[in-house]
């Protein structure tokens, strides 16, 4: 009896003590942030309007990763606005859906490692999504490069030559071509690259730490998570992001206008603008 008094009290003085470091960090990060984001808010009529017009171009677009968490749920966000009069899926397998709304989805199932066989499946769209990523845990360092830069890169260069106009790439925090980790450099060479194709219009997307429930999660991205849960819930959010609201941001960012050709996305932009899209 007693040794569960103390591990009640010790579990107890524990999670205030967790408390009290969430806030206090939310607080302190906060105190940093700047407040760039401000222009994403209060934009919901804004982007009503702006969805009306673009709906009336009659416009297709295709998705890269769809298979993946953002994928996914950047399809179900697109299929809910119905704004695209196509939507094509580009992956390396079929996918399976069940409902009437995906009935309409085109596949183009192709091999990454000879992308230049499939460029007719690249052709004909004004815009598009990369969600296609990997881990350096999942496919070494070697893979992780190829993935991450050398398929995102092929597959834009295909749209370009396609007669895409329009691309968004889902980045990270922190991307940096000049960064000495191997991640975040990766990330910022890919942006740099396909900048350099020259897009009409090119959005970077920089998520901090997804806020979703993955099925293959280790413990420590679990715990990560929850943390950051944690932070967000009291109003700090520059260092993580409800997926959703990244699938939200993607989707309103596509049919507003852009003062720039290339416009990156940090965090709080992204948590703004997709506060901005509604529930």
């Amino acid at each position: 009896m007693l040794v569960m008094k103390l591990q009640c009290a010790t579990l107890g003085r524990t999670l205030g003590f967790l408390t009290v470091l969430v806030v206090v960090t939310a607080a302190v990060l906060n105190y940093f942030e700047d407040s760039e984001a401000v222009k994403y808010a209060s934009m919901a009529e804004d982007i009503k309007t702006a969805e009306q017009n673009f709906k009336q171009q009659n416009k297709s677009c295709f998705i890269l990763g769809a298979s993946g968490e953002t994928g996914r749920m950047l399809l179900q966000e697109l299929l809910e606005r119905n704004i695209f009069s196509k939507i094509t899926l580009i992956g390396r397998r079929q996918l399976t859906f069940e409902g009437k709304s995906y009935e309409t989805l085109v596949q183009e199932v192709v091999d990454f490692e000879k992308l230049e066989d499939h460029a007719a499946a690249f052709q004909g769209h004004d815009v598009g999504y990369c969600c296609l990523g990997t881990t350096r845990a999942k496919a070494g360092a070697e893979g992780f490069i190829r993935v991450d830069h050398d398929y995102v890169l092929k597959s834009a260069e295909l749209a370009k030559a396609g007669g895409c106009t329009q691309f968004h790439l889902e980045s990270s925090r922190g991307a940096d071509k000049k960064s000495s980790f191997l991640y975040l450099k990766v990330k910022g060479q890919v942006e740099a690259d396909i900048e350099a194709l020259g897009f009409d219009r090119f959005a970077i997307y920089r998520p901090g730490v997804l806020l979703v429930d993955r099925q293959e999660s280790r413990p420590a991205e679990w715990m990560a998570r929850k943390f950051f849960s944690a932070v967000s819930a009291v109003g700090f959010t520059s260092m993580s992001v409800p997926i959703q609201v990244v699938a939200k941001s993607m989707v309103s960012n596509t049919v507003l206008q852009p003062e720039q050709k290339t416009e990156i996305l940090e965090n709080k932009d992204i948590a703004a603008l997709g506060k901005s899209a509604g529930n």
